[in-house]
């Protein structure tokens, strides 16, 4: 699918869509009650279908109603028998079916596609195999046997905060007292802050002193019957820089207490001069100069493509830092991103874990999308204010996570013709 979006600023209001960080564990957590859960959760990208799936070849299974989904939970005592899973593109998926999967299933299948195979996993693999669990190969299609045990596991924190929150929903399952420790810093700590929160509000209970996990074997999860998922901060940070490079913009439904880490692109507008404002339950950005910025990356990853566009219409320089995780990413998300400015005029400097970017109009141009919907975002929002059209090949790539995003672009005034 090709994308022309013709230069026309953005302005109005965006309704977020559902966070798809929350709705991956509400799934889960849902799936592993006593009783239904209704949770609103309107839109499946193919991330979250990817774990529906997952979960449905454990025995759990979906209805959908009017404002959402109805989980039907699986049984423990019933899980057909070698399941497979697949992942899809999904490394949340993965990452959190691996080990909810070893603790209920003494074997288990698992697939993926795309760049999937080739994105970090083996450290888990490890601590999982610790725990009594063995694998066919270390990467993606390969099967499981033996069932995961309580204990002792440690875990990297600065490769994926989603191996600790995998272990996080899969511990409270197994019998007996187990301990988390990580053996680097833990970055991206608040997605593991959501975990626990949303395990809270299932009756699942886990406590950190330091760098120590410790979970309580034999806990039940206990369905709240009824739950909202809270608007995504990742898809809104698109949106709401557009109101900081063109028209005022608002969007609603989102938190402001979210413990979602991009909830940060308030903090990060208001650093590049932007101003912002929050008015019952609704944030408005609007443009002033923008001027570059410093940023540390290490907790917020996703921000890294729309922090780069604001970047180049940003007087002076900004330097995107710590972000040698964005390699591993549904496409190596510096590379592409440098590619992405590059391709549209601008002037930037690419890092081991960074882009360095000088503000400097973007003219338009072509460029493909690299099977990453994040920069399929990011070159949507800059071509609304490049000085030519912008073709983006791939368009199609934001159905990974808000299928509707281009509805929602025109909506906010966005002029694009599908080529």
């Amino acid at each position: 699918m090709q994308v022309k979006v013709i230069p026309a600023p953005l302005g109005g209001f965006v309704s977020a869509v559902p966070s798809k960080s929350a709705a991956h564990r509400l799934l889960i957590a849902a799936s592993l009650s006593e009783r239904p859960t209704e949770l609103s959760l309107p839109v499946l990208g193919e991330d979250l279908s990817a774990t529906v799936g997952g979960l449905s070849a454990l025995g759990a299974s979906f209805h959908k109603t009017e404002n959402g989904v109805r989980v039907i939970p699986l049984d423990p005592q019933r899980i057909p028998e070698n399941p497979l899973i697949d992942a899809r593109e999904s490394g949340s998926t993965l990452r959190f079916l691996l080990p909810v999967t070893a603790a209920l299933s003494d074997q288990a299948r698992f697939t993926g596609t795309g760049r999937l195979p080739e994105r970090p996993i083996r450290e888990l693999l490890a601590a999982l195999t610790h725990g009594g669990v063995r694998f066919s190969d270390e990467r993606l299609p390969f099967s499981s046997s033996g069932r995961l045990h309580a204990g002792a596991f440690c875990l990297p924190g600065d490769v994926s905060s989603q191996y600790l929150s995998g272990l996080l929903l899969a511990l409270p399952l197994l019998a007996g007292e187990s301990e988390v420790t990580l053996t680097t810093p833990l970055q991206s700590s608040r997605y593991v802050a959501l975990t626990m929160e949303i395990l809270r509000k299932f009756g699942v209970f886990s406590s950190v002193k330091g760098i120590t996990f410790t979970v309580s074997g034999g806990q039940k999860y206990r369905s709240p019957r009824r739950i909202l998922t809270e608007g995504d901060w990742s898809g809104a940070a698109f949106f709401l820089a557009a109101g900081a490079l063109s028209n005022e913009l608002t969007v609603i439904g989102l938190s402001e207490d979210s413990l979602q880490p991009d909830r940060a692109i308030l903090a990060y507008l208001e650093d590049f001069g932007a101003a912002v404002q929050w008015n019952k339950g609704a944030v408005t950005v609007s443009p002033r100069p923008l001027t570059g910025i410093a940023a540390d990356l290490s907790e917020t990853p996703d921000l890294f493509p729309v922090l780069a566009v604001l970047g180049a219409f940003a007087a002076g320089e900004t330097r995107l830092l710590n972000g040698k995780r964005l390699r591993q990413k549904e496409s190596d998300r510096i590379a592409g991103t440098a590619a992405l400015l590059t391709a549209l005029g601008g002037d930037c400097t690419e890092l081991p874990d960074g882009l360095i970017v000088r503000g400097k109009p973007l003219c338009g141009g072509m460029l493909p999308a690299f099977h990453d919907h994040r920069l399929v975002m990011a070159a949507a929002l800059a071509g609304t204010v490049s000085q030519n059209p912008t073709v983006i090949r791939g368009a199609e790539e934001v159905r990974k996570s808000d299928p509707g995003f281009w509805d929602h672009f025109k909506k906010a005034g966005g002029n694009f013709d599908v080529l």
